[in-house]
């Protein structure tokens, strides 16, 4: 043999672990947290089987899925996004001048007391090198 090993599906397996564990729609945190323990469980198990490969992944769908619905992340706007990479690559104020062209624009933008308009969404895209959806 030239070592690599051929893993085979083995279908009683695989059923055997959905009637154990019977996987459905999450529907309570405390569902939840008995998928994530059970998930965390197969995770850190040495040698998962296939089946137990497939499992897991299954059962992180139906955990991400619960977890969209009941925590949703919520899209920053604008000004939040700009304030973050204005912290991250650590400019000021007046850093932005050339590119949104006053002081008092800037200000009314960082403080999020008026949109964007597209071109100065672009602009900043391009100062920044991110896409342009970041601002959008």
């Amino acid at each position: 043999m030239n070592g690599n090993t051929i893993r085979t599906f083995d279908t009683k397996s695989y059923t055997d672990l959905l009637v154990r564990y019977q996987p459905k729609p999450i529907e309570t945190e405390t569902e939840n947290e008995a998928a994530i323990a059970l998930a965390s469980e197969l995770e850190h198990r040495p040698m998962r089987s296939l089946e137990e490969e497939l499992f897991l992944e299954l059962l992180i769908t139906l955990i991400e899925k619960f977890e969209a619905e009941n925590y949703p992340i919520p899209k920053g706007d604008s000004a939040s996004m700009l304030r973050h990479l204005m912290e991250a690559r650590n400019l000021g104020k007046s850093d932005l001048i050339p590119v949104l062209g006053t002081e008092i624009e800037v200000d009314k933008i960082i403080a999020g007391e008026r949109d964007l308009e597209i071109d100065e969404a672009r602009k900043l895209a391009d100062f920044f090198r991110v896409d342009i959806s970041l601002f959008i």
